[in-house]
This record gives C-alpha cells, sequence and structure tokens, in this order.
C-alpha cells in the first residue's frame, strides 16, 4: 500500500519542480526580451495590405481583433469606441465602389468600421477625446491582425462630411455615433514590404531648438 503513496509524492515533488522551472523562464529578462523584440517586430513590419485572398476569417479571430482594439488607452476609461463589423459582400462591394481610396473593399473577407459615441466621451472641449480613443483602438485592431497573419488597411472616413453621412446612411448608425474610419481586412494575396519611416528630423528634445543632433 505504500508504493501509491510514494508514487504520489514523487509526482508531486515533479509538478512543484516543473511549476518552479516555468515561472523562472517566464520571469527572466530572456523571456521579456522575447516578448518585446516579438512584438516592436510586429509594429516594425506592419504595413497596409490592400490585395486579399479568398481564405475566410474565423468569427473566433474577430473576436480576437475586437478585444485587441478595447485593449487600447481610453481618456477617462470612458471607452467611446463602438464597432459596426461587416461581412456582408454587398455592402463591402458597395464601399469598394463608391469610395475611391477604399476600393480594396470589395475582395476583403471583411472591414471593421470603427466608431466614436460623442455621449459617452467627455462634454466640451473634452469631446473630441473620442477621436484619439477610437485612433487608438483602430491601431491595437491592426497590430493585433498583421501579429495573427492578416492583412488590413485603415482608410479614413472622418472628418470628411461626405463619408461620414455615406456610412452613416448605409450602416443606419445613430446621430450620436460618428464612423471614424474603415478597416479592411482579410489573408494576404502576397508578401507586402513595410516603408521606412523613421526619420531622426523629426525628434526634438525638451525644446524644439533642440533635435538632440551632434
Amino acid at each position: 500500500m505504500k508504493n501509491p503513496v510514494y508514487l504520489i509524492i514523487l509526482l508531486a515533488l515533479g509538478l512543484v519542480f516543473t511549476t518552479c522551472k516555468w515561472v523562472a523562464a517566464t520571469s527572466s529578462p530572456e523571456a521579456n526580451q522575447t516578448v518585446e523584440k516579438s512584438t516592436v517586430d510586429d509594429i516594425m513590419t506592419r504595413t497596409s495590405v490592400r490585395a486579399y485572398s479568398d481564405r475566410p476569417v474565423a468569427k473566433e479571430t474577430v473576436d480576437t481583433l475586437l478585444r485587441a482594439a478595447m485593449a487600447a488607452p481610453t481618456a477617462g476609461n470612458r471607452q467611446p469606441w463602438r464597432f459596426v463589423v461587416i461581412d456582408d459582400k454587398s455592402t463591402l462591394e458597395y464601399i469598394g465602389q463608391n469610395f475611391k481610396t477604399m476600393s480594396m473593399a470589395g475582395k476583403a473577407q471583411l472591414a471593421v468600421v470603427m466608431c466614436g459615441d460623442v455621449n459617452a466621451t467627455f462634454s466640451g472641449e473634452g469631446v473630441g477625446y473620442w477621436i484619439q480613443d477610437v485612433s487608438a483602438a483602430s491601431e491595437n485592431l491592426l497590430l493585433a491582425a498583421h501579429a495573427m497573419g492578416l492583412g488590413a488597411v485603415w482608410c479614413g472616413i472622418y472628418p470628411m462630411t461626405e463619408r461620414v453621412e455615406q456610412f452613416s446612411s448605409r450602416l443606419a448608425l445613430p446621430a450620436d455615433i460618428i464612423p471614424m474610419a474603415c478597416i479592411c481586412i482579410g489573408y494576404p494575396a502576397g508578401p507586402s514590404t513595410p516603408k521606412d519611416k523613421w526619420h531622426p528630423e523629426y525628434v526634438h528634445y525638451n525644446t524644439w531648438a533642440d533635435t538632440g543632433a551632434k
């Protein structure tokens, strides 16, 4: 009868040892550097993708994209972002045919219209914070799409009055919901190369006069 007891003890000790090793590994500087490198790589290699394959995007994947969007920073935690997910082909084709810079929408598997609820943000001069919040959510969604092997492109709507009105009408948006951007999404039809946007001359330190150049 003792052998089973000894076996249980050994298994328990093995589990503790394995758990300790896992915690040490994931909290080590090397592990943190791997996570950091992966995140920075995703930021540096993300690019606008306008050509998509016919591969469908699973609903679970879309949910992950939206979760990532809602994890963005938001002024006062107001979270004024609202989302309209479009997977109806006729609506995607309507967008592609009626907006010159969004012609890729007709071939996309889906699009997410990033909206702001002006009643969910601050009043007075602070009302415009919804634009920053929804922009942050949009960037989160783009980065998550890239990290998951998807391609996406941010197409502006707000503040172009005609675009806002057309999207609001087509999507039956309430008056207090403003469409800010349309993000077309799909699996890339081919490889794409990100642009190098690093310009050190755009950077100033402490005052505008000091660019840090030596």
